[in-house]
């Protein structure tokens, strides 16, 4: 069995409202697609006021076939690319303050850079040209600002439409507990008080079938609580008084009183809470090589323009000359290519992962996948089915036959909601037996059950209770039908051992072969299981897993893997319970199986549609080939800035070649056409 006590933090006074605890969390540093405004709204808006401009004002000097023009059409383009600068690109210039704020420029920074250059710029170039009427034609860049932050923006939105959203975990954490609890008073009588105002020491009062509010200790009672939805535990538990349950959990048949132990900051569930916010929060600061390129393009489009100012200011003695090319290397260095590269490949990746079942919602996890040393797997749910079903019965006694077993032992189980009573039933259904009806069922604390059906005395005990009495079986034959980690339960008719069930959590069909095919790509499985350790063992020497941890609790499994990445491995984690959900926040690459709870599915990366583990091949080659594309896409982005930067620059300028910007605006669009054919040609094994 599972440990059931876990470490409480002391109580510091403090309670937490149920609404906060659903709230409170730190978000810590976001990535900008999280908090940067409706992207579909802004881009549909910009897009409006983008078309005029486009037939109203040049591209780069370069006046188009469809463009017009007619008096006070320039003050309509000043107005239009005003409000857009303003409006579209606020994402920007605020993703660019948060940059700047951390010391990390990246893609934000480099987007507003180019988008505020090109503005300043274009109404320097109005105000020259159309209030002070300047003898020579100063070029603007309203054409190019309009164009940058309307394909700026739907790259942005193709992301946040083909990734969901994340970081609902700790919001499904706290709906686990009620809203109110029956407190017990001084004077015997029960009140309803809502959930904020419960505080450690009170004494609540917790009937069948209820959440149990906070942390506590039993102080009058017997009940089984079914943990299964916040440890993992696949069996109910049974709970007498002196034992602690969980807040959260859901009280089984009987009614006890608990002495709460945590609620609020200290309970079981806030900390698993401030775990998975945590985790979440140090994995958002995680730095994607889309990043890495937007940062060092900032510097050296920085560094150039102002080199290329300073040396032709000196060549030409000219400020507006060497203004203007200081402004088109700014400009130039943020392609529209550079901020539609990754958003396709993510956006095709996506809808690929969907087709075969994987539901892809962290794009940064592309570029870890290629590097996994260790996968950790919770055992129940995720490599086992979660469901006990009868492996072997077994009559011990020539007079019986296995049909009278199975009808007395479903006989007193129909009486029962233990999950081991749901498997023994299952099995009589399956042998199409009539279920003759039981009397005077009691529970056996600790032990099994008691009834009479027919008027003869039977019982279903364990071997502890056989043992303890010295009552012949034959326990040899018990031994070779079963295996080590299932649950046996026996018989007794009129105290004389008739028959024997054995149940098991079965294997998932597959999971042999998906933890063999892992060995072979070099990566190493290990088993993370809060069941207990006999169970565990089973699993892992059937699964042929070498490595596993057993009894362990969420804040235990979650050290493990910290302990490995500390190491320097890299890490994914499959699980699909609440107490797996800490550690698929923290692991490199969180998955959950999409058959587990929200909480778990909220937490992960990615999640399998069709709870078997071994999709997780197939994300890792989607995740492969998805990087290539990354990786392509932004060399034709980047590598676009080192021919046309330089260039922009005059660096060629004693050859007669210097880049004008009409040409660079002809780059610029054949490298975003080019990665836009290359994110499509993206394919899945």
């Amino acid at each position: 069995m599972a440990k059931q006590h876990h470490p409480t933090m002391k109580d510091t006074g403090k309670t937490m409202n149920h609404m906060d605890m659903k709230h409170s969390h730190s978000m810590g540093t976001m990535d900008h697609t999280m908090h940067m405004g409706n992207f579909k709204q802004k881009f549909y808006v910009s897009l409006i006021l983008t078309i005029p401009i486009l037939f109203l004002s040049p591209m780069m000097g370069m006046k188009l076939p469809f463009q017009i023009s007619f008096p006070g059409s320039q003050w309509l383009v000043l107005l239009l690319a005003t409000i857009l600068f303003f409006y579209g690109g606020q994402p920007f210039l605020q993703g660019a303050k948060d940059e700047l704020y951390h010391h990390r420029p990246a893609m934000m920074t480099l987007i507003a850079l180019g988008i505020s250059v090109a503005y300043l710029y274009s109404l320097y170039a109005f105000v020259e040209n159309n209030i002070l009427h300047s003898t020579e034609h100063v070029m603007d860049f309203f054409w190019e600002l309009a164009t940058l932050i309307v394909i700026m923006l739907l790259g942005h939105w193709i992301e946040m439409n083909a990734v969901m959203n994340a970081g609902n975990a700790v919001h499904q954490l706290a709906a686990l507990l009620p809203s109110e609890a029956a407190v017990v008073q001084e004077d015997g009588s029960v009140s309803q008080v809502p959930l904020e105002q419960v505080h450690v020491n009170q004494i609540l009062r917790v009937k069948a079938g209820e959440k149990i509010p906070a942390d506590g200790i039993i102080q009058s009672g017997m009940t089984t609580v079914n943990e299964s939805m916040v440890t993992g535990e696949a069996k109910e538990v049974s709970k007498k008084v002196g034992n602690t349950v969980i807040g959260g959990a859901v009280n089984g048949a009987g009614t006890i009183d608990i002495q709460v132990t945590g609620t609020g900051q200290s309970g079981y569930l806030a900390q698993v809470m401030q775990l998975v916010s945590q985790a979440q929060n140090e994995k958002s600061k995680a730095e994607t090589l889309s990043d890495k390129v937007a940062r060092a393009l900032f510097y050296v489009a920085l560094g150039a323009s102002i080199l290329a100012f300073v040396v032709w200011f000196v060549i030409k003695k000219d400020f507006g000359f060497a203004l203007e090319i200081m402004v088109t290397v700014l400009v130039i260095a943020c392609p529209h290519a550079l901020g539609l590269a990754i958003p396709l490949v993510v956006a095709r990746s996506t809808s690929l992962g969907a087709k075969h079942g994987l539901l892809i919602k962290n794009r940064k996890i592309y570029e870890q996948a290629g590097k996994i040393n260790d996968i950790f797997m919770d055992k129940t749910g995720t490599l086992t089915e979660g469901q006990f079903s009868v492996s072997e019965c077994l009559v011990l006694e020539p007079d019986y036959t296995e049909q009278e077993v199975v009808r007395w032992f479903a006989s007193l189980e129909n009486e029962s909601n233990h999950p081991l009573a749901a498997g023994i039933i299952r099995y009589s259904e399956k042998l199409h037996l009539s279920i003759p009806h039981a009397e005077e069922v009691e529970n056996i604390p600790g032990v099994g059950l008691s009834g009479k059906i027919d008027g003869l005395s039977f019982k279903i005990v364990n071997t502890a209770y056989l043992n303890k009495r010295q009552m012949a079986y034959d326990s040899q034959k018990v031994a070779n039908a079963t295996k080590d980690g299932e649950t046996i339960s026996f018989l007794l008719r009129n105290d004389e051992v008739v028959g024997m069930i054995a149940q098991a959590d079965q294997i998932k069909s597959g999971a042999s072969a998906f933890i063999e095919k892992l060995r072979q790509k070099g990566i190493t499985p290990i088993m993370l299981t809060g069941d207990n350790s006999s169970a565990a063992t089973q699993t892992a020497q059937q699964l042929g897993i070498e490595k596993f941890y057993a009894q362990l609790l969420p804040q235990e499994k979650e050290k493990i893997i910290a302990d490995y990445r500390k190491k320097g491995d890299v890490t994914m984690m499959v699980g699909d319970g609440i107490n797996d959900a800490p550690s698929l926040a923290s692991a490199d690459i969180g998955v959950a199986i999409g058959a587990g709870t929200d909480v778990a599915i909220d937490s992960a990366d990615v999640v399998l549609v069709r709870s078997d583990p071994s999709d997780i091949l197939h994300f890792l080659s989607l995740a492969n080939h998805t990087e290539r594309k990354m990786v392509q896409n932004l060399w034709w982005g980047a590598g676009y800035n080192i021919i046309a930067i330089p260039l922009a620059a005059g660096v060629l300028a004693p050859l007669g070649i210097l880049l004008s910007p009409a040409v660079g605006a002809v780059l610029m669009s054949l490298s975003t056409i080019i990665v836009s054919i290359n994110a499509m040609l993206l394919k899945m094994d």
